[in-house]
């Protein structure tokens, strides 16, 4: 979990009006109690009224509210819209992520915010996506946050199939289709493939960035030549 995230828990946990140990406070998220104590002096720091010590217990003072998040019309559509595409086309965990990211949203949101939130026209349809494709999304995305080489099987367009080792750097959606974007340590160049041709990816052991072998990288290659590495290479 994010600190932001926490101190953000932090602070709706002590909203009942009694005293909530730190102990406790750490068990619920899933961290020591000396973090529970560092995030409540910050929180403190910063002006949130919560009264008590260590070793006591923390409260937070009657009537205190988060400031309300202030959005545009067009920026709650975006918000609203992004999170239905990530739901509908993304990963298992980016889904689920994307609807607790409208809770939180909605939870601070001035009272007709929250109305336009819900009420938002825009939809995204996901049928198409398979289990096995937003499985596969979240073991790539896994894998590039951690700089994870992957040992791939993959299977291009025209069937003929391959095994590569790959340092995977990005993933590009483009309407139905996942790609990855990676450098192919057996082309000894960048590639792109296609998510739903992959098959099943073990770790090959970490990499480390390296000069010409970047995500930056990549889109340089990609504005220099217009036809680019193609999924089935």
């Amino acid at each position: 979990m994010r600190r932001a995230d926490r101190l953000f828990q932090i602070v709706q946990y002590l909203r009942g009006g009694r005293l909530v140990v730190a102990r406790d406070l750490a068990e619920r998220l899933e961290v020591s109690e000396r973090t529970i104590y560092r995030d409540i002096a910050d929180l403190q720091s910063t002006g949130v009224p919560i009264d008590g010590e260590a070793g006591v217990g923390y409260i937070l003072r009657e009537g205190y509210d988060l400031p309300p998040l202030m959005f545009s019309r067009d920026e709650v559509t975006a918000l609203v819209l992004g999170a239905r595409l990530a739901k509908a086309w993304g990963g298992a965990r980016m889904a689920l992520a994307a609807e607790e990211a409208l809770v939180k949203i909605e939870a601070v949101l001035p009272q007709a915010e929250r109305a336009q939130l819900r009420q938002t026209p825009l939809y995204a349809v996901g049928f198409d996506q398979s289990d096995r494709v937003r499985a596969m999304l979240d073991r790539l995305d896994v894998a590039i946050s951690q700089r994870q080489r992957l040992d791939l099987a993959y299977q291009r367009l025209n069937g003929e199939r391959s095994t590569r080792i790959v340092r995977p750097l990005g993933l590009y959606y483009w309407g139905k289709v996942w790609t990855l974007a990676a450098w192919c340590e057996l082309r000894e160049d960048f590639r792109i493939f296609r998510v739903d041709r992959i098959g099943e990816p073990v770790n090959a052991g970490p990499f480390s960035i390296e000069r010409g072998r970047t995500l930056r990288d990549f889109l340089k290659t990609m504005a220099r030549d217009d036809d680019g590495a193609t999924p089935g290479a």
